[in-house]
């Protein structure tokens, strides 16, 4: 006999993705090309040699200050309430979940977790390299800078590389990185391009951020993008993990359960009891209990040789608090009353 479950809404879900998935034929995975890793090695050298110009006070620190005191956000007054808006689109907590959104569907309809493990392992990444860039640099932002002219390096600050910009380049390439044709990836990438400079140029124009700052998180953004081929088999692996744990978890739920009970003659079965019996566990365990620990009796009740009730000796009491009455018959006596009716 078999019991079918109630199916819950979780059952639903998987019973959608086990249909025919509504995708391609065939999805291209970018590979590392050689192409790839030129661009990779051209990038990390920019990435480098922004570091370098900013650590050693270069013509690119004047140019940060200089912007500094030009005020862009006091020069264009009209465009401030807007560029307050469009600076949303490089915070991690509200791009993250309007992507998360998009893939998660693009996962409903495909039929993998492609997309959303290359979001996870992109935002992983991000938050490790640009995180630790800028703890180990810890260079101070325009509003917090202590002395005109110097690079405002190793002073606490959490600014260098601009987060902005890197997660800006990171979110949005992600959907141009996940594209389903190559000219679908071009328009996406040149999208992704203009709002990330976009948004770390808003940086800038608020001054929360020097232009270096800016220059280094797109660099930082675009080497994680283009690193993530490297990552694409732990992606496969994970994701044949993750169908595997749900194939078996469903399995164990939908389990055919025995309409009967198991017999007290099976194999492995215990043997049937009355109400009230302890199990046999149970009885040895006393039995060896109390075999280990006698109880202990009492003097009165020691064992000794005991006598049937016929062998015993009469006792009778040495005195009665009662006076005796000689008129008293006993109990197996005739009466001598008379009989009545004469």
């Amino acid at each position: 006999m078999r019991t079918e479950l109630k199916p819950t809404r979780l059952d639903r879900v998987f019973s959608r993705l086990d249909r025919e998935p509504e995708r391609p034929a065939h999805i291209d995975v970018p590979v590392m090309t050689r192409h790839r890793v030129v661009l990779f090695g051209s990038t990390l050298a920019f990435y480098v040699a922004i570091v370098w110009a900013v650590v050693i006070t270069s013509w690119l620190v004047r140019l940060d200050w200089q912007i500094m005191f030009f005020r862009p956000y006091q020069q264009w007054q009209q465009i401030h309430a807007f560029l307050d808006y469009y600076v949303v689109l490089g915070q991690r907590g509200p791009t993250a979940v309007m992507v998360a959104a998009w893939l998660g569907w693009r996962s409903w309809r495909q039929h993998t977790l492609r997309p959303m493990l290359a979001l996870g392992v992109s935002l992983l990444l991000l938050n490790i390299t640009v995180g630790a860039a800028k703890i180990g640099m810890g260079r101070l932002g325009p509003h917090y800078a202590t002395e005109i002219g110097s690079n405002e390096m190793w002073l606490g600050g959490d600014i260098f590389p601009s987060g902005h910009t890197a997660n800006a380049v990171v979110t949005w390439g992600i959907l141009a990185y996940l594209a389903s044709t190559p000219r679908a990836r071009r328009w996406l990438s040149a999208l992704s391009a203009v709002i990330s400079l976009g948004v770390g140029l808003t940086t800038v124009y608020l001054g929360t951020h020097w232009l270096s700052d800016v220059l280094l998180g797109w660099a930082a953004g675009l080497l994680i993008m283009l690193a993530l081929p490297w990552f694409e088999p732990l992606i496969a692996r994970a994701e044949a993990w993750l169908f595997s744990l749900r194939d078996s978890w469903r399995d164990r739920r939908t389990a055919p359960v025995p309409a009967t009970a198991p017999t007290p003659t099976a194999v492995g079965t215990a043997p049937l009891r009355a109400p009230g019996e302890e199990p046999a566990t149970v009885r040895e365990t006393g039995v060896a209990a109390r075999a280990a620990h006698p109880p202990i009796v009492p003097l009165h009740l020691a064992p000794g040789p005991h006598l049937s009730r016929s062998e015993r000796a009469p006792v009778t009491p040495t005195g009665s608090r009662r006076p005796p009455h000689a008129d008293r018959v006993a109990h197996n006596a005739t009466s001598a009353r008379p009989l009545a009716g004469g």
